[in-house]
């Protein structure tokens, strides 16, 4: 991968951190997008600062965002683009939200990158090099059991319309697990299983730029990441779980539970 590319990565995703970080606490405009999925000034400010950043070096390059769609450019270069993963947290000053940042060549994820400018913590992939956080190697938890295994998930915004969406795994998870938790940040909850901190994760109905950074971010620090049926994952579907890879064919079974 081009070194200058992921220094490129590194600086939007750090700008758009300063970006929320300008605003967090102080959020006047909140608009919906559907019954309980907002998007703040914030979201929109972060996202305008990453593209242009972007685009100043790269301007032919495909940009997917949350929130301005698809640049419709093409390029076997993708990047695809969260300016504010956990906009609800934010919203209400809970301090769990983070930018994320892909990038997709010739249809595969080689660079991911996820900035929590709360902590200040910077996880970073390359495809084939390994995931950092703050530039030091982090590795998945060596768990082996289910039961003694701390998850995390998440509700889809449409949970009021589909209640049989995910509830029913949550409750299996929650007798089988130690623990689950529900933080409201996929994408950091992806980089918290590559660090070592959560064991298992498991969410449906997410979005590209939800999972792409942090997909990677799990695959390169010796985790796993695979659709609720084990099958290869990809970044436009519609379901994740991801984990240490030990604990990986327990949490698919109890997914397979009904009811």
């Amino acid at each position: 991968m081009e070194e200058d590319i992921k220094k490129i990565a590194l600086k939007a995703a750090t700008a758009g951190g300063v970006v929320l970080m300008n605003y967090f606490g102080k959020v006047k405009s909140i608009d919906y997008k559907g019954d309980i999925n907002i998007v703040t000034e914030a979201d929109q400010e972060s996202e305008l600062k990453i593209i242009s950043i972007i685009k100043d070096t790269y301007p032919t390059h495909r940009i997917v965002a949350e929130e301005t769609g698809d640049s419709g450019l093409s390029s076997p270069y993708k990047w695809i683009i969260d300016p504010l993963d956990g906009t609800t947290n934010y919203a209400h000053k809970y301090p769990c939200f983070c930018v994320s940042i892909a990038i997709e060549y010739e249809g595969e994820i080689i660079c991911g990158i996820i900035y929590d400018p709360v902590r200040e913590e910077l996880f970073t992939a390359e495809k084939g090099v390994g995931s950092h956080l703050n530039g030091t190697p982090i590795k998945v938890s060596a768990e082996k059991e289910l039961n003694t295994s701390l998850l995390c998930t998440g509700f889809p915004y449409d949970v009021r319309e589909d209640m049989d969406s995910n509830i029913h795994h949550f409750r299996n998870f929650l007798m089988n697990a130690q623990a689950v938790r529900r933080d409201g940040s996929a994408a950091l909850d992806l980089c918290y299983i590559a660090a070592g901190r959560f064991d298992g994760f498991w969410e449906q109905k997410l979005h590209p730029w939800d999972v792409a950074a942090g997909s990677l971010i799990v695959s390169e620090a010796g985790g796993k990441v695979t659709s609720y049926c084990g099958e290869t994952f990809s970044v436009y579907g519609t379901e994740i779980v991801a984990s240490n890879g030990l604990i990986h064919n327990q949490m698919l079974d109890v997914l397979g539970q009904t009811g």
